[in-house]
């Protein structure tokens, strides 16, 4: 009996070896990754200029790997409806998220309670471009720079209407800068995400807004609306005879975007290295980096170090500017 039993202890133990994955298996599972489907999870409206950046990636993807990559977006609440459901997502590399600036480091300090917390609940993967601001303005306004804007401001105060993506959005932050620093009086109209906030600045619901440049090229280039400044530290690359903020007058008034790739927090590093890899490769690619470049937004395609770097000091630097906009928690 007791020799029946200490072979029945011998078998299972062998049989629970046999069961668990060698480093080699584990290493096969992640080189045959992706098997299936890739949802890219975009907290904002589709059409915009961030959607476009994270279709292009999406492609890219797809034709490399034969699998499908495609872009959800799910809009509303200032991005935190989207990020939220990528964060409390399975970790397995086949949810991820298109984040940018106002979501994953702007949110935390305008937003008392936040359901999830960039820099523990996600993996990054990589930084994937960078969007300098621009301030356009409806072409109906007879103004043609920011010297002329200021002084129509100031001869009509409390009558210009200006536009965000969403109340703390960085679109919102960059105007209230502009306020602060030019003195003027200004009333907000915040909108629910990129596309409505540009669709009713073209339509002249609102006079003016503080835009990443990538979704508001297409319009500049049409006339639909004007150009009058970006705010970066130097001029863009995509609009080289736009003077900046800087140039304008306003030193402080510095603002640029950026996006970036993540992945729920205990995704395998495998899979988030993976990820980096191919998506850094094709953001080194002439095709992308020239699409960017015409949308006045450049290719980065950094390690996952430099982006966590890039999430932690964004997330103090924007805290210190909500402090100095005197702008309290939203909820």
């Amino acid at each position: 009996m007791k020799h029946a039993t200490l072979q029945c202890v011998i078998f299972a133990a062998v049989a629970a070896f046999a069961f668990v994955p060698s480093a080699s298996q584990a290493a096969d599972g992640v080189a045959e990754y992706p098997v299936r489907t890739i949802r890219v999870i975009l907290p904002q409206p589709a059409g915009g200029g961030t959607d476009v950046v994270a279709r292009a990636i999406a492609q890219k993807l797809t034709d490399a790997w034969g699998q499908q990559v495609i872009v959800d977006n799910r809009a509303g609440a200032n991005g935190i409806i989207g990020t939220d459901l990528a964060a409390k997502s399975k970790p397995d590399g086949y949810t991820l998220l298109y984040g940018f600036t106002s979501m994953l480091t702007i949110n935390p300090s305008v937003y008392k309670s936040l359901p999830y917390d960039t820099l523990r609940d996600f993996a990054p993967i990589t930084h994937t471009v960078t969007n300098t601001m621009a301030l356009v303005v409806n072409p109906y306004l007879p103004v043609r720079s920011v010297k002329e804007l200021v002084a129509l401001a100031r001869s009509r105060p409390g009558d210009l209407l200006y536009g965000s993506f969403g109340i703390g959005n960085q679109t919102h932050l960059t105007a209230e800068l502009f306020r602060i620093e030019s003195g003027l009086k200004m009333l907000h109209v915040p909108y629910k995400g990129e596309t409505p906030a540009i669709t009713e600045t073209i339509s002249g619901q609102v006079a003016m807004m503080f835009s990443p440049s990538a979704g508001v090229a297409p319009h500049i280039r049409t006339g639909r609306l004007r150009l009058l400044a970006t705010c970066g530290e130097k001029r863009s690359t995509g609009f080289p005879e736009t003077p900046t903020m800087i140039e304008s007058g306003f030193p402080k008034v510095v603002s640029i975007g950026w996006g970036g790739m993540l992945a729920p927090a205990g995704t395998p590093p495998e899979i988030v290295q993976k990820l980096q890899r191919e998506i850094a490769r094709q953001l080194a690619s002439p095709e992308i980096r020239d699409r960017l470049s015409a949308m006045g937004a450049d290719a980065v395609g950094s390690t996952t170090e430099e982006f966590a770097a890039l999430l932690k000091a964004e997330t103090e630097k924007w805290s210190r500017v909500v402090r100095g906009a005197n702008l309290f928690h939203s909820q």
